[in-house]
């Protein structure tokens, strides 16, 4: 990074600054030494159990008050899976990567602290910095890069942004949660370079530079061990060498043993009431099997955050409320981080103009007629699915984006094209719903609005129902179709379920659970299709779904999880795609927007391939071959195959742009702001091009036997295939020239080589911002099995045209060190480096040679 994020010293915090936090430390030390004093064995061990699904129970004799948690890295969802509480919807965390800002992650943490508060929650179950060892990562999009040092600049800005708002982080998945398969039960097997430099150093970055006040242990085991009970990890290694003093929470029903668990560092055992701590805790103290000492330091740890957070009395909280950054404008900030994530991977020139993007219909020569195509411009995909899963109270489409946008005379006709997918969805557009809870004896006990047809109550239910009388719910109220013809229903649920559309019962019978390995898929059930109504366009009907719901002896959880599905009638696709063909033919440019699915990017499973689902690929050939300059607005969280590339006149991914996506779309396309993104995961030409595919384990084990070659660090050892697109590959609306280049030395024994500074020139004809990169490369035959170069430092800097602006980026120490697996130990390794400017780790533009040597 060039810059600290905040004034003040070193690092980022001065003298004032840090007397302040250390005395404020120490007061908080006292109150909770205090607090731990008055409480007896019992109410100790219940303190570290979840009370129920998101918060851990009160002491009201020692000042404690319930302390809750959310999740959330894009939005806060709060207590309440429900439309009756929207929250805001930013882009996904690939797309936040992609802005290469820290300080924009930064301000994204404060928005989310602000909708914490909002929401009565004091911690974020987030961000998520596993990295993106494989393309196949079904949840990569909840993830930030392929890169340890970006993942941990990124996250770092966002963890402090949070703690600016005095709201609680979990830096999460401790450790190497890099693919879903077997999740709950696989053993990854990671040599100690590997674990060290890649997975274990985003983590090591934002413990130093942000401090978290928790971090979440991961599902997975790692060398043998589970990581709920990894002592060497989480007391040895993150307690021990890092200096962490937050709290450790488990992953949601990852807890699986008492005493491992708390001699293993973990603090707190979420949901609850039913974990394996609360009086299975005091028990083992009780029966000698843990010291009540190492419980008392899980205590303490609670307590502390309790303080942190101001929840515990005769502490004051890390943050005070007038320390609080002001008032965010939600929307705006979503705007902008979508528009600055947005990457240009090209801009080709047609009917002679240098490139097709921007649009500008304005300008002399713009486009006077636009083609929309795609299932997913008029139906965004805006975020990814499972736990990051928000309800916003409004989503702007391309079709809404760049209808607002467009001047008048601006012709803007519209396509399906092709459908990404042939199976059903949770109940949305043209639904109105609500449910209903009724008692075995038809009693009504509460009522909530729903924003779509899923129903997901987990140990929290609408006000006036307790999960013990609640017998059923149905989801009740009008569908007003948008085409005519058979719409397909289905459910999702377990228990007794009733499915009626327009007066005619589809289906009436019970579900029963499925054999799964993931105890979430166990109580949620798979979707089912139920049968099909003959609707008309316009007009409403009355639909419902009621659930007599299940309740397994077993359940960890109280929970009520149903879904009302849909389809809408099923289109000839040649016909839709012949229909897209024509409006594209009519139109001076045509924008093509084509997605995945939640059945493609979702927690719980990974990738099968990187195809886009359906017929989108051959939609795209068939619009390119109009003639008319074709724009592929690519909405995925993580990579794609797009064979047609080549074809097209420019290729745009928006990611998962969260709320705003069609109104920050309408911004870039239009020229109104350019395309900041770069990209933060080298995208393959092909799957079996990747360095790295294997994400089903053997035997319940995963072994990472590439080490420490994943992302470019793999590519670039590969002769003769290439990528599609590198890591830090992105274009803008403006052109750049690298004018010089120069290393200062670092004095004495610090964390830094020393500095590089970047002078670049502004040689477009709009103002721009251009990110430089700076890869440190390996001296040439030194003997080391490592990556050829890495990502060392980046800035971003902004000018207009003609102007020159300079980036100043320390060169980090770590750049030029191995984890010594035989010291248990960084080593440097000396020798005469060279520093890189690039646009992209593969475009670099000047070199600086950097002598790096030990001292006696």
């Amino acid at each position: 990074m060039a810059d600290a994020i905040d004034e003040g010293g070193e690092d980022g915090e001065g003298r004032e600054g840090r007397e302040g936090r250390e005395g404020g430390e120490g007061r908080t030390a006292e109150a909770v030494e205090k607090a731990l004093g008055l409480l007896d064995l019992g109410t100790k061990a219940r303190l570290l159990s979840g009370q129920d699904m998101w918060s851990l129970p009160a002491a009201p004799a020692i000042g404690l008050r319930s302390l809750v948690m959310s999740d959330g890295p894009i939005g806060v969802r709060g207590v309440h899976w429900t439309a009756d509480d929207p929250s805001i919807a930013l882009p996904s965390p690939t797309a936040l990567a992609a802005t290469w800002d820290p300080e924009l992650a930064r301000r994204a943490g404060r928005l989310l602290a602000q909708e914490a508060r909002r929401k009565g929650v004091h911690v974020l179950l987030a961000p998520t910095v596993n990295l993106h060892r494989s393309p196949l990562g079904g949840r990569h999009f909840e993830a930030y890069s392929e890169d340890p040092y970006l993942t941990g600049e990124i996250g770092t800005g966002y963890v402090t942004g949070v703690q600016d708002g005095g709201v609680g982080t979990t830096v999460k998945h401790f450790v190497a949660n890099d693919a879903e398969t077997e999740r709950f039960t696989v053993d990854n097997t990671i040599g100690a370079r590997a674990l060290r430099e890649l997975y274990l150093a985003p983590f090591e970055a934002i413990v130093k530079n942000a401090r978290p006040w928790g971090v979440m242990a991961a599902y997975n085991g790692v060398n043998g061990s589970t990581m709920t009970e990894h002592r060497e990890l989480q007391q040895g290694v993150l307690r021990g060498e890092w200096g962490f003093d937050g709290f450790i929470v488990s992953d949601w029903l990852a807890a699986r043993d008492t005493v491992r668990g708390l001699k293993g560092g973990l603090d707190v055992a979420m949901p609850g009431p039913r974990t394996v701590y609360g009086e299975a805790l005091a028990a083992a103290v009780r029966d000698g099997r843990v010291g009540e000492a190492e419980l008392d330091e899980a205590v303490r740890r609670l307590l502390t955050l309790a303080a942190r957070v101001g929840v515990l009395d005769g502490a004051a909280p890390a943050v005070a409320p007038v320390d609080r950054p002001g008032p965010i404008d939600g929307d705006a900030l979503a705007r902008e981080i979508a528009r600055r994530s947005f990457v240009l991977l090209r801009n080709e020139g047609a009917d002679g103009r240098e490139a097709v993007l921007p649009l500008d219909p304005g300008a002399p020569g713009g486009v006077r007629s636009l083609a929309l195509i795609g299932a997913a411009a008029r139906d965004a995909r805006v975020l990814g699915g499972g736990s990051a899963v928000v309800f916003p109270d409004h989503v702007i489409s391309p079709l809404d984006g760049l209808r607002a946008a467009l001047p008048p005379g601006v012709e803007l006709s519209y396509a399906v094209g092709a459908d990404p997918t042939d199976e059903l969805a949770p109940a949305a557009h043209g639904f109105a719903l609500r449910a209903v809870v009724r008692a075995a004896d038809g009693r009504v006990l509460g009522e909530s609005r729903l924003a779509g047809g899923q129903v997901q109550w987990i140990s929290d239910f609408p006000d006036g129902v307790s999960f013990e009388e609640l017998h059923t719910v149905e989801t009740v109220g009008t569908f007003t179709p948008r085409e005519s013809g058979a719409h397909s229903f289905g459910t999702r649920g377990l228990g007794g379920l009733r499915l009626a559309v327009d007066g005619k019962v589809l289906f009436e019978g019970e579900e029963h659970p499925a054999d799964v390995g993931d105890p979430f898929e166990a109580f949620m059930g798979s979707p089912v299709p139920r049968g099909q109504a003959q609707l008309t366009a316009g007009e409403p009907v009355e639909v419902s779904l009621t659930c007599a719901v299940a309740r397994p002896e077993d359940a960890l959880l109280d929970a009520v999880c149903f879904s009302l599905l849909h389809r809408a009638p099923e289109r000839d696709a040649e016909e839709l795609i012949q229909e897209a063909v024509a409006v594209a033919s009519a139109a001076e440019a045509a924008v093509v927007v084509v997605a995945t699915t939640e059945r493609v990017e979702s927690e719980g499973f990974d990738r099968r391939n990187l195809r886009l689902p359906g017929r989108q690929d051959e939609l795209v050939r068939r619009v390119a071959a109009t003639g008319t300059p074709t724009v592929v607005v690519v909405n995925a969280g993580s990579p794609v195959e797009m064979a047609w590339r080549d074809e097209v006149a420019a290729v745009l991914l928006s990611w998962f742009p969260g709320q705003e996506a069609g109104a920050a779309l309408a911004d870039v396309l239009l020229g109104a702001e350019e395309p900041g993104g770069r990209l933060p995961t080298t995208w393959p030409q092909r799957l079996e091009d990747a360095p790295v595919s294997a994400v089903t384990p053997s035997e319940g084990r995963l072994v990472y036997d590439e080490g420490v070659f994943i992302g470019y660090r793999a590519w670039e050892r590969r002769e003769g295939t290439a990528p599609a697109y590198w890591f830090g590959h992105g274009l803008g609306y403006t052109d750049w020239a690298y004018e010089a280049m120069e290393f200062t030395p670092a004095e004495g024994d610090g964390e830094a080589l020393g500095t590089v500074t970047v002078r670049v020139r502004n040689t477009g004809p709009r103002a721009g911002r251009e990110v430089v990169q700076i890869y440190l490369a390996v001296p040439e035959d030194d003997g080391v099995e490592r990556p050829v170069r890495r990502l060392a430092g980046f800035a971003s800097v902004d000018a207009a045209p003609g102007e020159t602006a300079e980036a100043t980026i320390p060169l980090p120490r770590r750049a030029a060190e191995i984890w010594d697996g035989t010291k248990d130990a960084w080593r440097l390794i000396p020798g005469t480096y060279t520093a890189e400017a690039a646009r992209s780790v593969a475009d670099r533009r000047l070199s600086t040679p950097v002598p790096v040597r030990t001292t006696a």
